[in-house]
């Protein structure tokens, strides 16, 4: 404490105080060494501790009066403080009428007319990169939600994620965009402290391969039930030409373990603004948005297979002729679409089949069994999921009779096409593996 007063009095520009600690200080046999933080001191070597602090309490657990007393005191400080701040806001707002409202809806639910503002993408075979309609999502959502704060981790052009908001600096305190630099793990948490303060809803993008650096502050999140929202673009090795080095293998199913968090990832751009949706509904557990390089085509749906369906967390997208398929085809994200040229491969066979688009495990876990079952039935052992990324998890919803097609190794550099066909992410391959556990 008086290393930083004195720091204070010094300059007004940020220090840097060094602390040189010794790890198990004041334990006379076990400072310094690891054993003071693996294990227990003991009673022995606790007591031995105590009297070398020069306290010569008897009981097991003992405060000393100073030091009670001075965390006791904060308890006053604090609510003063708060007793303080909330009178001098009371004033702001009793002096300027026309903010009082809008501070206050800063701090209440987020309540919007969805269906207004989420963009509607018409069906289009070119279709666009998932990133791409996550940031004309995000245009939309910014001009309904004043206290919405973005960010990147220094690829903000690339995660699409900045969508015209004047950038945070010191100057501008007004910015709604904060450029946090090379910083996955400070990005995280620093979100985390804005949503725990509450009065603004932040997101902030990065690379899903760089999910790893963030991991500390989304485990926090979903520990400590904060809606932080985490978007993460080039979710695949369908990102081409930055090579295995930037190509997520293991992160959605590492993500997907997370207890109390949603992995979410969409085939196409109306889904992608469901699942904007979903994650900014959140009230107790963080987001990921998994977001292409690529272009993505943009289904025709119509009222039966709804992108609303997407908050079920998984969906009939194209369904079998039959009542009952022949075989169910699964998947998330990009490889949707290989899934529906497969069910047209496997159409020419005489083999009828169900896409079924699955955009968040935790959401459809959630749902009522009758409604599993209806997506799956139990009856439909012939299934194939593919995803191009590890293949871990997705037994569960394929069953051990089923077939799952990923990526057990790393990727390689080469445009995306070149890179599914040399791993045999094509639809000729689920259409093979499907034909053969139907017959």
């Amino acid at each position: 404490r008086k290393a930083i007063e004195e720091a204070q009095k010094v300059t007004d520009k940020p220090s840097l105080i060094s602390c040189r600690t010794k790890i198990g200080y004041g334990s006379p046999n076990k400072e310094g060494s690891a054993s003071s933080h693996g294990s227990p001191l003991g009673e022995d070597e606790i007591a031995l501790t105590k009297k070398n602090y020069g306290w010569d309490a008897k009981e097991p657990f003992f405060i000393p009066e100073e030091a009670l007393n001075h965390f006791r005191n904060e308890i006053t400080k604090g609510a003063d403080a708060e007793k303080e701040w909330t009178a001098k806001f009371d004033q702001y707002k009793a002096a300027h009428p026309s903010d009082a409202e809008s501070f206050d809806s800063w701090f209440a639910d987020l309540d919007l007319n969805w269906e207004q503002v989420l963009p509607v993408f018409e069906p289009s075979e070119k279709g666009v990169a998932t990133r791409k309609a996550s940031g004309d999502v995000l245009k939309a959502l910014s001009a309904a939600i004043p206290n919405l704060i973005g960010g990147s981790a220094d690829l903000s052009p690339s995660n699409n994620t900045q969508t015209g908001q004047d950038s945070f600096s010191a100057e501008n305190f007004a910015g709604k965009y904060v450029h946090y630099g090379i910083r996955e793990h400070a990005m995280g948490s620093i979100m985390n402290g804005i949503r725990l303060h509450k009065g603004a809803i932040p997101y902030g993008g990065t690379f899903l391969i760089f999910s790893d650096y963030c991991r500390p502050a989304i485990r926090l999140a979903a520990l400590s039930n904060i809606p932080t929202v985490f978007v993460f673009t080039h979710d695949s090795i369908g990102l081409g030409e930055d090579g295995p080095t930037h190509q997520p293998i293991e992160q959605l199913a590492s993500l997907r373990a997370l207890p109390n968090h949603l992995m979410l990832r969409p085939t196409d751009a109306n889904e992608t603004a469901v699942c904007w949706k979903i994650a900014l509904q959140q009230k107790g557990r963080p987001s990921s948005l998994a977001l292409t390089r690529q272009n993505l085509p943009i289904y025709n749906r119509d009222k039966n297979n709804s992108a609303n369906l997407v908050e079920k967390g998984a969906y009939i997208l194209f369904d079998s002729e039959k009542a009952t398929p022949d075989v169910i085809l699964l998947a998330s994200g990009s490889e949707v679409e290989i899934a529906v040229e497969a069910q047209k491969l496997l159409k020419s066979q005489n083999i009828d089949a169900r896409v079924v688009s699955m955009p968040c495990w935790e959401i459809f876990r959630e749902q009522p069994e009758v409604y599993r079952d209806m997506v799956l039935p139990k009856e439909v052992k012939a299934r194939v999921a593919i995803e191009a990324a590890s293949p871990f998890g997705w037994t569960e919803w394929t069953g051990d009779s089923g077939k799952v097609i990923g990526i057990n190794h790393f990727g390689a550099s080469a445009p995306y096409q070149t890179i599914y066909k040399e791993f045999g992410l094509t639809a000729e391959r689920v259409a093979e593996e499907a034909q053969s556990l139907v017959n």
